[in-house]
């Protein structure tokens, strides 16, 4: 059955729009516009969008509780978002990257630690990492990548699933939730260069992978036991970046994409580029894990 595709009003168009998040707490919607410095915030039940001017670009919102609303990876390190809306620093940016990298894509994992990734702004062939932020200390997990992307964990957190969209990709590593280590990377997915390059990701209740498809016009949802491709949702807009399950039984979809890299016909073309798009779903996601 072909989904409904909706677009979702009261909400900005981005250059280029990123990290959707659902935030367990809040049941609100969060993504950001990275190369716009904006973070987003779309109530649902009021219909209404908060959007919070930063100081830099941003790569990726995570949930947070207590004294923060959310963490925000922006180009000079890690902040908490606090009850003021004000931006707190826990970290710098790891000393050891190259001047003009930044961060992209970052989730939370199981036991409420951030992992963020990295990559060159002109987007020099390896030269970012993937990143696990700990005790106020980063540690590099995955080094040598070119576009550090989706990350997602299986329900019993055993597996971690991630993308370098240069690859063409989606790896599997067996994962020690006590000690955050990573072990036995594999591939699990081939992506035909056709279908569009792999963005970012999210997994839902039956272990299956979501995966946002950059110059694609779609999402698909990949079998990471079969590498088979199930479903493909598509969007009238050809760079889709990421996605992930919202609403109160997390059964609706939301869908960022982005203006940035088409041209002016591109744009008249599809002028829905950088909107927000949400597809009511037949399965759920599981809920995102939070930062503490």
């Amino acid at each position: 059955m072909k989904q409904q595709i909706e677009l979702v009003k009261n909400t900005p168009q981005s250059m280029l729009g990123e990290g959707p998040m659902w935030h367990p707490v809040n049941n609100s919607l969060y993504w950001v516009n990275i190369v716009g410095m904006k973070l987003h915030c779309y109530d649902p039940l009021n219909k209404y969008t908060e959007t919070l001017e930063l100081p830099s670009m941003v790569g990726t919102v995570v949930p947070a509780t207590g004294l923060y609303e959310v963490l925000l990876a922006l180009e000079n390190g890690v902040f908490g978002l606090d009850k003021q809306r004000q931006l707190v620093k826990l970290a710098d940016y790891p000393a050891d990257e190259l001047p003009d990298n930044r961060f992209n894509d970052g989730k939370i994992d199981p036991k409420g630690r951030l992992w963020v990734g990295t990559m060159n702004k002109e987007v020099v062939d390896k030269a970012g990492n993937l990143y696990l932020f700990e005790g106020g200390k980063w540690q590099v997990k995955q080094a040598g990548v070119t576009i550090s992307n989706g990350i997602a964990w299986s329900a019993n957190a055993q597996t971690m699933f991630y993308i370098d969209t240069s690859q063409y990709q989606i790896w599997a590593y067996d994962y020690d939730c006590d000690k955050a280590l990573i072990d036995n990377k594999k591939v699990v997915v081939e992506i035909p260069k056709e279908l569009g390059a792999p963005d970012g990701m999210t997994v839902d209740k039956q272990g299956m992978l979501w995966v946002a498809h950059w110059g694609g016009s779609a999402v698909i949802r990949w079998n990471p036991d079969t590498g088979e491709r199930m479903e493909t949702i598509e969007l009238p807009v050809p760079h889709v970046t990421s996605c992930t399950f919202g609403g109160e039984a997390l059964d609706t979809l939301y869908i960022t994409t982005a203006q940035e890299g088409l041209n002016d016909t591109e744009l008249k073309k599809f002028p829905l580029s950088g909107c927000l798009f949400s597809v009511k779903m037949d399965v759920q996601g599981l809920p995102a894990n939070i930062w503490r």
